[in-house]
């Protein structure tokens, strides 16, 4: 039983608990204990085995060393898929950077030729061409339609 044990106690503390159920039976409880403050909940998830001490004796070892398999495939899943997050995450990081970088080289491509020509522009345009509409609006405004009346009724 221990000897299944070994790999499951070479990074954590594993707590096993023996109680009698009735006259004949036992439960034995292995609740292996968090190794880390971040780590994820499902690698302290218990065992219980509950039987003759008999059978215990002949099976409880068997069903340790899977235990530990389980336990130890789960631990390099998890490793494995927080990695991959991680890389994700950095290059989606890095992304986003060189397209913000990209964006801000255009815009100041785009303002560097832009401004030479708008103030060469400004020049051309006599101080007393300005009404103060920046061009949205006509500077004069239109005559109201005339009505005729054709029977009644105005156009």
């Amino acid at each position: 039983m221990f000897v299944e044990l070994m790999p499951l106690l070479a990074g954590r503390t594993v707590l096993i608990t023996v109680a009698k159920v009735d006259d004949k039976t036992l439960r034995v409880n292995v609740i292996p204990t968090q190794a880390k403050a971040d780590e994820n909940p499902a690698l302290t998830t218990p065992l219980t085995f509950t039987g003759l001490p008999e059978e215990l004796d002949a099976e409880l070892g068997k069903h340790l060393a899977g235990y530990v398999q389980t336990h130890q495939q789960t631990t390099s899943t998890l490793a494995e898929a927080k990695a991959t997050l991680e890389a994700a995450a950095k290059a989606a990081q890095e992304e986003a950077k060189r397209k913000a970088e990209e964006r801000k080289k255009a815009t100041q491509k785009a303002l560097a030729t832009a401004t030479p020509a708008s103030s060469a522009r400004a020049e051309t345009v006599p101080a007393s061409a300005w009404t103060g509409t920046l061009g949205l609006f006509p500077t004069t405004t239109p005559e109201p339609a005339t009505t005729q009346s054709k029977g009644g009724l105005a156009l």
